[in-house]
């Protein structure tokens, strides 16, 4: 299968899952996908990732994490930069998303980092999602 834009297809998936009130997502394994995970589970968005497989068949596990009302703790999941349309951001225009409870992912030369991150480092880099 010939994907343009894998991270879309994370997303969406994602999505898909919340919808279903799925507790696990499976992916192929990419390190820039590992790299979300990292960061929404760092976040509290997600409870665990694990990278499962051999090399030629990895996979990426998400478990999904949900309140005691079984709402979904990821409300929303935005693809901001894509292939056809690249969004980049300065060192100081990342403004905290949605007051302060989103968080957006941005691709740096220090690798992906949390808007956060982006702020307290002062470096800037191609804007690739946004949660909430």
């Amino acid at each position: 299968m010939n994907q343009t834009d894998p991270i879309s297809d994370m997303l969406t998936r994602i999505r898909n899952a919340n919808a279903a009130s799925l507790e696990v997502v499976e992916l192929p394994h990419s390190k820039l996908k590992a790299s979300v995970a990292r960061i929404l589970k760092r976040e509290g968005f997600i409870r665990d990732y694990v990278a499962e497989g051999g090399a030629a068949r990895r996979i990426l596990r998400l478990y999904l994490k949900y309140t005691a009302t079984r709402e979904p703790v990821i409300r929303g999941l935005r693809r901001v930069s894509r292939p056809g349309l690249r969004r980049y951001v300065k060192v100081g225009a990342m403004a905290p998303i949605m007051r302060g409870a989103g968080v957006a992912m941005v691709s740096t030369s220090r690798g992906l980092l949390s808007d956060r991150e982006v702020r307290r480092m002062g470096v800037g880099g191609e804007w690739l999602l946004t949660v909430w």
